[in-house]
């Protein structure tokens, strides 16, 4: 039985909060039924599963969404960013310390991941002569738990070779109890053969879909390098709130910054300005302070456009992805809030925007055309799909294959559609998992899809 998941972006808590332990609760009461079941053969037999594996593809600790890298300035000796030298001191002692701060704010929900792998949450009641369940016996099998860990764009980091970072991944491994060795976690499967062969016997291609995202992924430096995302998402994204505490921190009224903390939170991504602006609207109640307030975001998006890692990505004679978000910042420093909130909710309305799907590209991969998958699997979007690919065949021995997006783990605030100008956003949280099947798991099924939300 394999489990794959994706996007949990587990944080620090100097951004946004991470999903709740609550949802890690519910993940192993959900695991403990599905093996169960799973022990159910396709001749009808009950046979325990000795093995469950299960699969991160990317995105599960997030140390890009984390403040402690602005703690450091520019000339300083200890300054670093995400695009910062990797070899440098400064770089590894802040991914260091992001990382045991993620695991320390969230040692309750990793530990219930380690407990799954250590063998003492998911247990099998063992088979009969008649191979039944025998519900009657005290014995408990307990199941063979391998969790494997994969990189995205927000988790790169732990990609990266050398000792220095073999000592950051030890410290990951043992707190979320991962099978992976402590060299560089994968970013494709193939750069792990025991993974890719796990991958094979189920027939399935995971890879956590950045790849296809220009303003996440750079095909040209590859994946053990910074991209324009990580930068905006730093230096603008991360730094606005920080950067307005700094600026006016004794004039505003309690809740601005810790409203503002929460902008990648909000759902649907274009809502943003939204959440921006009404946040300063209902604590502030000021329209002079608002107006300061943006001249703040401005004045980090025009600091953006001139850092060296910019303006090196900024190709000559080409229109790039550069001078695209050059254009719409400098439209936005052009209009006010409200301005932005009008543009926001036209372009809302024309588009009814989702999350964009990434699958169109499954039908380039390899391992489609080739036939050796039927399930090609992506994450990063955070808009959980499954959408059928292809068909060959008549039945009952047809043989089709889909797309999946493993979806996300995340606290939402979701912008309510009665009245949107009322910049009304609701809390909730959502996660999806996806399962397969070989061997006549689950009495023959093929496949899982679980997408929920509690709140």
């Amino acid at each position: 039985m394999l489990v794959i998941i994706s996007d949990i972006h587990l944080g620090d808590g100097t951004t946004a909060n991470s999903i709740s332990p609550t949802a890690f609760e519910l993940f192993a009461n959900r695991l403990r039924e599905t093996v169960f079941y799973a022990s159910f053969r396709k001749d009808g037999s009950y046979r325990p599963i000795e093995t469950l594996d299960i699969l991160l593809i990317g995105d599960i600790l997030d140390p890009l969404h984390s403040t402690l890298w602005l703690n450091t300035y520019p000339g300083a000796q200890n300054y670093a960013r995400p695009w910062s030298d990797t070899n440098s001191s400064a770089f590894v002692s802040m991914l260091s310390a992001t990382t045991k701060a993620i695991m320390d704010v969230n040692r309750t929900s990793l530990e219930i991941l380690r407990k799954c792998a250590r063998g003492s949450m998911i247990l099998l009641p063992p088979a009969t002569a008649r191979h039944e369940p025998d519900r009657d016996s005290k014995e408990r099998i307990p199941v063979n738990v391998r969790i494997h860990y994969m990189v995205g764009n927000h988790d790169w980091y732990y990609r990266l070779p050398g000792t220095v970072f073999d000592e950051i991944r030890k410290a990951v491994i043992d707190s979320m109890g991962l099978c992976n060795e402590s060299g560089p976690f994968p970013y494709e499967p193939e750069e792990h053969p025991a993974l890719h062969e796990i991958l094979q016997s189920y027939q399935v291609f995971a890879r956590h879909g950045d790849y296809y995202d220009k303003f996440n992924f750079d095909r040209e430096r590859g994946r053990n390098h910074a991209t324009l995302g990580d930068v905006f998402t730093m230096d603008v994204c991360n730094r606005y709130p920080v950067e307005v505490q700094r600026r006016y921190g004794d004039r505003l009224p309690s809740g601005v910054i810790d409203s503002l903390r929460r902008i990648t939170n909000v759902r649907p991504a274009l809502a943003t300005p939204l959440w921006i602006s009404g946040q300063i609207r209902r604590h502030a109640e000021s329209a002079a302070l608002e107006k300061e307030l943006k001249q703040v975001w401005d004045d980090l998006c025009d600091e953006f456009l001139q850092l060296d890692f910019v303006r090196e990505l900024d190709k000559s004679f080409q229109f790039d992805i550069v001078d695209a978000l050059e254009l719409v910042l400098k439209i936005s420093k052009r209009t006010s809030f409200e301005t932005l909130d009008e543009l926001v909710l036209w372009v809302h309305n024309k588009m009814n925007e989702n999350e964009h799907s990434l699958a169109e590209n499954a039908l380039r991969e390899p391992a489609f055309l080739n036939n050796s998958a039927r399930f090609i699997v992506y994450g990063h979007t955070h808009h959980h799909e499954i959408i059928p690919l292809d068909s060959d065949g008549e039945p009952p021995n047809e043989r089709h294959q889909f797309y999946f997006n493993s979806g996300t783990w995340r606290s939402y605030y979701d912008l309510a559609i009665q009245n949107p100008r009322d910049q009304k956003f609701v809390r909730y949280h959502t996660f999806t998992y996806l399962t397969f099947y070989k061997d006549g798991e689950r009495s023959g099924r093929e496949f899982e899809a679980w997408s929920g939300a509690f709140a």
